[in-house]
């Protein structure tokens, strides 16, 4: 039979859990810029083609996005789209960070 812990007779247990919780909190800031562009190529290049040319995804250069603002690029990344393979990446990245991505895709600034 399990025993549960008290937390009042475990105060080191509490302090390591609390510091813990503490580093995690501070260790999920934003991505750098060089982060996030590696995720786009990496993680986004794996549907839309490593050149983002299209893929199992469709292609997600600037003139294939020229038709949509920022926003709804961000949109499509943070909430998906439903009965395909593009999943919502809010789960996973921070507005600011959908944002930049959005914006990096519309200008073609991770294109080599």
């Amino acid at each position: 039979m399990g025993r549960s812990i008290c937390w009042r007779q475990t105060p080191g247990l509490a302090l390591l859990c609390l510091a813990l919780a503490t580093a995690h909190a501070a260790d999920t800031g934003r991505r750098s810029d060089a982060e996030l562009g590696n995720l786009v190529l990496q993680d986004c290049g794996s549907c839309h083609g490593m050149t983002l040319k299209g893929g199992l995804g469709p292609p997600l250069r600037p003139d294939n996005l020229e038709r949509l603002p920022v926003e709804a690029i961000s949109a499509i990344i943070r909430e998906g789209v439903p009965d395909t393979a593009m999943p919502p990446w809010k789960p996973l990245l921070t507005p600011e960070e959908t944002d930049w991505i959005s914006r990096q895709l519309k200008s073609g600034a991770l294109l080599h």
